[in-house]
């Protein structure tokens, strides 16, 4: 019997780590728990924080696009972080996260992989999107927030995302508790955090990230505006960068821009 109770206890029970998420902040409604846990830093919340919320009024999505997700549907939360290395690290951060989400997805025996940086993707469409905000003070980092959010037991997406997004639900017909999702996301977090801490990089994740890769050995076209080109993505480095073969065998490292993958995505 899968648990619909969503609760701040009933989160917390299934949190069985040492700092990730042992503080939780549960919400019916709040604007986004990003805004949340910002406003918690400056409180002085701990480090591993986690805001839980049922409804978002102004979740936020990539580019500033708005998430918002039916009651009972999704997992919507964000996790305070007090890092104490170096700002240029912490974009990285993203990355440990897609693949934390990525193996918690595939604990629960759904076939998962990655789309480079941190689309987390089931069926060939998106079922998570993941978003990193970072406050410095003196040239430091003072927090780092990262807001996730999954369909879990979405039933139906809407008619422009159907080609590109999907949820646990769509995909293999069985509800998900999600306080159990949640747990398994902080499990393998706190464990691939740990690892990112001890080099500031990706360097003790990068087989584990590898072998979740949806663009590894497909070919994908880099979308430069400036000098675009087509390859076969062989991987990521240790920064976290795409490694793209080039036709006249050349490695290419991508940090940034859209990539797009033939057979998984379309970008026009």
């Amino acid at each position: 019997m899968i648990n619909t109770v969503y609760s701040k206890e009933t989160i917390s029970d299934e949190i069985h780590t040492k700092w990730a998420g042992k503080t939780v902040h549960f919400a019916k409604e709040t604007d986004s728990t990003n805004e949340w846990c910002k406003r918690m830093s400056k409180e002085g919340a701990e480090h591993g924080t986690l805001a839980v919320a049922e409804f978002q009024s102004a979740g936020k999505g990539r580019l500033g696009r708005r998430w918002t997700a039916p009651e009972g549907s999704s997992v919507m939360m964000s996790i305070l972080l007090r890092p104490e290395f170096e700002p240029q690290y912490a974009s990285m951060l993203t990355l440990v996260m897609g693949l934390s989400v990525a193996q918690a997805v595939k604990e629960l025996d759904v076939e998962v992989s990655i789309k480079w940086p941190n689309d987390v993707v089931v069926s060939r469409k998106k079922i998570c999107g993941i978003l990193t905000e970072m406050g410095l003070e003196n040239g430091k980092i003072r927090e780092v927030i990262i807001g996730i959010g999954i369909n879990v037991n979405l039933e139906e997406i809407q008619d422009d995302l159907k080609d590109k997004a999907t949820s646990l639900y769509l995909e293999t017909g069985k509800k998900y508790d999600r306080n159990r999702v949640i747990g398994l996301i902080m499990e393998k977090f706190e464990k691939n955090y740990e690892k990112f801490v001890k080099t500031c990089d990706l360097s003790l994740m990068l087989d584990d990230y590898n072998a979740m890769l949806a663009n590894r050995s497909q070919p994908v076209r880099i979308l430069d505006k400036l000098n675009p080109y087509e390859g076969i993505a062989i991987g990521i480095d240790r920064e976290g960068e795409l490694l793209v073969k080039v036709s006249d065998g050349a490695i290419r490292k991508v940090c940034s821009g859209e990539v797009s993958v033939r057979g998984l995505y379309s970008y026009v």
